[in-house]
């Protein structure tokens, strides 16, 4: 169940290719669904949310895999993984609000996937996930424990 907080940031809703209205927190479902079933490399250690702020109200979010794995360091994010990414594809919405908003709102979203999403179990499979716009601080959603 999704929380107010997630509820206000995918209020909208759009209509998708079968013309059935979709808000846009099941857009993102649908892109981590599709990004997650996909092979994932050995390679990838962790995952990073990598949001933007696109201007004119729009922001996007790209999923990456990296080879490293450092919550002591801020530039692990940065060790990309070419072979799995959505860098070609990011998720994209509009939403008239402070990046710091948006940034609270995305991670309580994140974690509610990260507990019920059809494939969170694919995230937890590697040592940790976070989330963060790219010229900002980092917010750790999960380290697997050992």
């Amino acid at each position: 169940m999704e929380d107010k907080c997630s509820m206000a940031l995918f209020a909208f809703a759009k209509k998708n290719d079968r013309g059935k209205e979709e808000s846009d927190s099941q857009r993102l479902t649908d892109w981590l669904d599709e990004l997650l079933q996909q092979k994932i490399p050995e390679a990838v250690k962790a995952f990073s949310f990598n949001l933007y702020d696109d201007g004119n109200s729009q922001w996007s979010m790209e999923l990456v895999g990296t080879r490293s794995f450092d919550p002591a360091d801020t530039d692990w994010p940065c060790d990309e993984i070419t072979d799995f990414g959505s860098r070609n594809r990011p998720f994209v919405w509009k939403r008239a609000q402070n990046w710091d908003r948006v940034l609270e709102e995305i991670i309580s979203v994140l974690k509610t996937y990260l507990e019920t999403g059809n494939h969170a179990a694919v995230l937890k499979s590697r040592e940790g996930a976070a989330v963060g716009f790219v010229d900002g601080d980092l917010e750790i959603l999960f380290i697997r424990q050992t």
